[in-house]
Parts: structure tokens; C-alpha cells; sequence
């Protein structure tokens, strides 16, 4: 984790959102105004503060890759515990394994170790 910032820590509150310029609903204290945080390479920037009501990630899959096999197994199993598995872990033409699953907070997930490298033309 590089920061992260709720949005009861900023500077700015308490103040009103005419001399602040940010609105907070009531209950938003807890949640993350801005979060940032290394993925390899990229620096991936994240909040929360503009949910209401019951998240919903329909239609969307984050994919990760693994090196190995064993290492995508790992992080399949991770992803897996409180989830639900929607299609096991399993050789395919284009990974030595891949699998889907969709974690305990409802985020769908393609899992790939060991991919295949396509024919040079």
C-alpha cells in the first residue's frame, strides 16, 4: 500500500461540502476517499467513497496471471475460499491452467499459470 486516506482523516473534515468541495454521506467516514497501491509495475488508484447500496460487480472479470501452475493454483485457492468456483482450474489451449472463480466479495476472476506461447507465423 503506497496511501490511503478515509474520508474522516482528510483535512477537510467536518467542514461543508460548499467550503470543502467534497460531499460525504452520512456512514461514508469509514470508507476510502483515496487509496494507492503498486500491482508489479503499475501504480493502481482506488475509492469506494462514491458507493451506495449493495455493490454490484456484474458483467466485469479482473484477470491476474501466474508464472507457474502451481502459483496460479495458489492464488485460484486464495480467491476461491468464501467464493464460488465457476469453472475449476484446468489446461486450455491458450494456459496450462485457467480457471474462474468469483470471490467472497462478488468480483469475478480469470485465473492463468503457465501460458502458452502462440507459434511464431
Amino acid at each position: 500500500m503506497v496511501m490511503m486516506m478515509r474520508y474522516k482523516d482528510n483535512p477537510e473534515a467536518g467542514k461543508t461540502e460548499a467550503a470543502s468541495g467534497c460531499s460525504m454521506p452520512a456512514g461514508s467516514e469509514d470508507k476510502i476517499m483515496h487509496a494507492a497501491f503498486m500491482v508489479g509495475d503499475s501504480l493502481l488508484i482506488a475509492s469506494d467513497g462514491m458507493c451506495s447500496g449493495k455493490p454490484s460487480f456484474a458483467g466485469v472479470s479482473l484477470s491476474t496471471t501466474a508464472n507457474d501452475e502451481q502459483h496460479a493454483k495458489k492464488i485460484f485457492g486464495a480467491l476461491s475460499n468464501g467464493g464460488n468456483v465457476q469453472m475449476p482450474m484446468g489446461p486450455t489451449f491458450f494456459a496450462k491452467r485457467f480457471g474462474m472463480v468469483q470471490d467472497k466479495f462478488g468480483v469475478g476472476w480469470m485465473v492463468l499459470g503457465g501460458m502458452e506461447t502462440p507459434p511464431a507465423k
